[in-house]
């Protein structure tokens, strides 16, 4: 037997490295065995990673600032499965820290991340990869970079996957990215609305509660709406709502329900599936806050639509509207409010919370919850507009306080709500009445100065409203409410701006108070305001009109014309044609400036201490004379009877009935006169000396204000202009006829300004000499219009408005150019037929004034125009 010999081992190859078997218990040596080439030992390195990941938050951090990021980001596309798995699972962990997300988004890795989900892919690796998506969702720039990278239809596709935490991840990021309006036009394209209602039936609440969510978002769009109609998917929202154990999702499916409201199309669908009915019964019944809340919302939203308003009111919403007003919850008594909002629009709706509704609305607005008084006031405001019953009602539930003490509220909607309740509960005076004895006008000041845009709005509309009598605009006025009203003219809100213009038209409906106004400036803005194309409005210019026919010398000066409304009274000053814009000097500082060579200012003034003399037959009447001729008004009143007069066929001028010879006009003025001086030669030489002092002090113009600076400015008195006013009042106010009237006071005026001129000699009547003169003699510009005893057109023309404004005349006074003026006066042509029953409808005419005084001429007739015009 031969011998063994022993077989030899042999050596290993000189470049091999021999097997190594370590234990690390230090985590950055794991890390840095991330960047080694074999395959076994990144898969156990990524292995320890992920479950020193799993540990906690800190853990984390630790791996971050290790650096171990960057390396696992090249993993995930490593050729190896379980490498690739293993770090796919570690960023599914990861992505929930804030800076490895920042990180993640920096390194761009979007694109690596969705390509894990693809089909072939194990269901581990679609569980983490949809982890690690839903995790990085939430912010806004990696929701873009998903998108970009087409993360959306795989993410679609994997809502039917067997693994439920594979559904759970995928609708989660879904959620997260259909927030964006882009992302949900493209999951309208995809048509993922089936995928997501089958995610319904899963037995995990919280996938059916994330596809509820989902569906609440993308209902917002009309066409997704309809898609979800299209594929059946009401009937599962129905029966979740049907199904008390789902109570935690009910809330969810309310809000998808509200959103599917608004379409009429599902409306009905509901409606005749008995769905909606359903619906009213379980908010009305239910005993959970948010459900209540999130139904009252449903309701809010599908009201806003008029037929489904028309359906709820068949349903008798109001009923369970007026229930959810009870309820303990603040959010379920918002809701509930600000559905009754919405249904004030049906009129049937407004009708039925006339009883019911108003009452509970009004004790909401004594919560301590501001928001809840909010709504309630929101409620009234819609509830009470345009509806006389619903603001009675609401006065009737003592609303009054609460409203106007939500006007100090720090809510600008709050403050906006209630001052439109007021408003709406001013347009009835009985009302109004009660609303200004609770001291509303000082309540009313805080608003008007508000910075909300919509609060001074509604703030200057119950100005408007509710400041309709003297008093009410004296204690605005008192108050301090004029300044920041006339401030917010300056706004460059259009309805702003134009709900003040219309309270200070309102306002300026007394003299008083328009004088105020004029002195904040009022008058100044508005003329502004109404220069402007874009700014100015019906109501500004309205406003501006009404101050101007309170400030009768400004209008004269900017429009050249006052209308027979317009009663000149004492104090009234012509200083020719100002531009818009120039300020107008008061008579005061027009009176102390020295004599110039310009345009003299014309005054009238019928206030004069000292009594024009008497005749005898005139001593015996009851008639006397105080300070101020008689008021218009009162001679307006006993001269409203007035016999008319016909015109005969074919003849240009008008010819009285009963018609006495034109000097029987001079006669009647001149009777007087003759019968004065037979008075005096009968009296005895005493008498006749005394009426020869009176006189001369009539004659002297009395100037007051020159003397004493200590004594108080008054405009200069006119005695003769007093004279007129008698003279007028005596011998041409009884004539019964009008156009006798106008014809005697046109000749009157004429003998008082120099007689009658004929066109020929217009050029050789020399009353600028005789201006110049009282100019001189008065040391003043202001003359007083009694003292011209030698005038034209405008001086004659003037005196003729003033005096015929004293005896109940109505006619115009209208400014031409080159010293020409006139007046205007409608009468009666009794000739021409009218409408069968009616008369017909007055005509005007100029009064000559000059050249042949007390002719009547039609207006734009070739005598008129030559009168008017040179």
């Amino acid at each position: 037997m031969g011998k063994k010999i022993k077989k030899e081992v042999e050596p290993p190859p000189k470049d091999v490295f021999d097997p190594l078997t370590i234990e690390s218990k230090k985590a950055a040596t794991v890390v840095l065995m991330l960047n080694s080439p074999e395959e076994e030992i990144l898969a156990k390195a990524c292995e320890a990673i992920y479950r020193f990941a799993l540990k906690g938050e800190e853990n984390k951090a630790t791996l971050l600032e290790l650096g171990a990021v960057e390396p696992l980001t090249k993993l995930l596309t490593h050729e190896d499965k379980i490498v690739r798995r293993n770090a796919t699972m570690i960023f599914g962990i990861l992505a929930s820290n804030n800076d490895v997300k920042k990180l993640l988004r920096e390194l761009d890795v979007m694109n690596s991340v969705i390509a894990q989900l693809a089909p072939e892919e194990e269901v581990v690796i679609h569980e983490f990869a949809t982890l690690c998506l839903a995790n990085m969702s939430a912010e806004y720039t990696s929701k873009v970079q998903i998108f970009e990278h087409g993360g959306l239809e795989p993410l679609i596709r994997l809502l039917s996957s067997p693994d439920p935490d594979v559904k759970k991840n995928s609708i989660e990021c879904i959620y997260n990215l259909v927030q964006d309006f882009q992302c949900r036009t493209t999951l309208q394209e995809l048509n993922a609305i089936p995928s997501i209602l089958d995610l319904l039936k899963s037995e995990y609440p919280i996938i059916q509660l994330l596809a509820l969510k989902t569906l609440g978002v993308i209902t917002n769009d009309k066409e997704s709406r309809a898609m979800l109609r299209d594929n059946q998917g009401l009937d599962p929202l129905i029966k979740i709502l049907e199904t008390k154990e789902l109570n935690d999702l009910h809330i969810e499916v309310l809000s998808v329900i509200a959103n599917c409201l608004e379409d009429m199309d599902t409306m009905v669908l509901i409606q005749q599936t008995g769905g909606l009915k359903k619906l009213l019964t379980f908010a009305e019944n239910s005993t959970i806050p948010d459900i209540q809340k999130n139904a009252a919302k449903a309701i809010t939203k599908a009201a806003y639509d008029p037929e489904n308003r028309k359906l709820f009111h068949e349903l008798e919403v109001e009923k369970c509207l007026v229930t959810l007003l009870g309820s303990e919850n603040d959010g379920t008594k918002i809701a509930a409010s600000q559905a009754i909002s919405a249904m004030c629009e049906n009129s049937g709706s407004k009708d039925f919370f006339n009883n019911q509704g108003i009452p509970q609305l009004i004790q909401l607005l004594k919560s301590d919850n501001d928001e809840v008084r909010e709504a309630a006031a929101l409620a009234l405001a819609n509830l009470t507009t345009c509806h006389p019953a619903n603001a009675n009602a609401a006065a009737e539930a003592d609303g009054i306080d609460s409203l106007i003490n939500m006007l100090s509220s720090k809510r600008d909607g709050a403050v906006a709500n209630a001052a439109t309740v007021l408003t709406n509960m001013a347009m009835q005076e009985p009302l109004r009445v009660s609303i200004q004895s609770h001291n509303i006008m000082h309540a009313i000041v805080s608003p008007l100065r508000s910075a909300n845009t919509v609060v001074q709005s509604k703030a200057a509309l119950m100005v408007a409203a509710t400041v309709c009598d003297v008093e009410a605009r004296t204690e605005l006025k008192n108050a301090g409410g004029l300044e920041p009203l006339v401030e917010l003219l300056h706004s460059k809100n259009d309805e702003v701006r134009r709900h003040a213009s219309w309270a200070v038209m309102v306002c300026a409906s007394d003299e008083l108070m328009a004088t105020e106004l004029s002195r904040l400036r009022a008058l100044d803005i508005l003329e502004d305001i109404n220069l402007s194309v874009s700014r100015k409005n019906k109501f500004s210019e309205a406003a501006y009109n009404k101050l101007l026919n309170n400030n009768l010398p400004l209008k004269y000066s900017q429009t050249g014309c006052l209308s027979s409304c317009n009663i000149i009274s004492d104090g009234f000053y012509d200083c020719g044609r100002i531009n818009r814009g120039t300020k107008l000097l008061s008579l005061k500082e027009l009176s102390l400036q020295e004599p110039n060579d310009q345009r003299a200012i014309l005054l009238i003034n019928s206030k004069y201490d000292v009594s024009p003399p008497l005749s005898m037959e005139d001593k015996s009447s009851d008639i006397g004379y105080g300070r101020s001729i008689s008021s218009s008004s009162s001679l307006r009143r006993a001269s409203k009877e007035k016999t008319s007069y016909h015109f005969s066929a074919g003849v240009g001028s008008p010819t009285e009935e009963k018609s006495e010879p034109t000097s029987g006009r001079n006669t009647i003025l001149s009777r007087s006169a003759t019968k004065e001086k037979g008075a005096r030669k009968g009296r005895g030489k005493k008498e006749e000396e005394k009426v020869k002092e009176e006189e001369e002090v009539l004659s002297v113009p009395k100037i007051t204000g020159e003397g004493s600076p200590d004594k108080e400015w008054c405009p200069p008195s006119d005695p003769d202009f007093c004279l007129y006013v008698y003279e007028v009042t005596k011998t041409i106010l009884p004539i019964t006829n009008m156009k006798e009237q106008i014809e005697a006071l046109a000749k009157y005026v004429a003998e008082r300004m120099g007689g009658h001129i004929p066109k020929e000699k217009l050029h050789e009547f020399s009353w600028e000499l005789h201006i110049s003169e009282l100019k001189f003699q008065l040391k003043s510009n202001v003359i007083p219009i009694g003292q011209i005893k030698k005038g034209i057109f405008y001086h004659r023309a003037l005196l003729f408005k003033a005096l015929a404004d004293k005896i109940g005349i109505g006619c115009t006074l209208v400014r031409g150019e080159y010293g020409r003026a006139w007046n205007e006066v409608k009468l009666m042509d009794r000739s021409r037929k009218g409408v069968i029953g009616c008369l017909p409808p007055p005509e005007t005419y100029i009064v000559d004034l000059m050249f042949h005084p007390g002719e009547l001429m039609k207006l734009r007739s070739k005598e008129a125009d030559l009168y008017r015009f040179l």
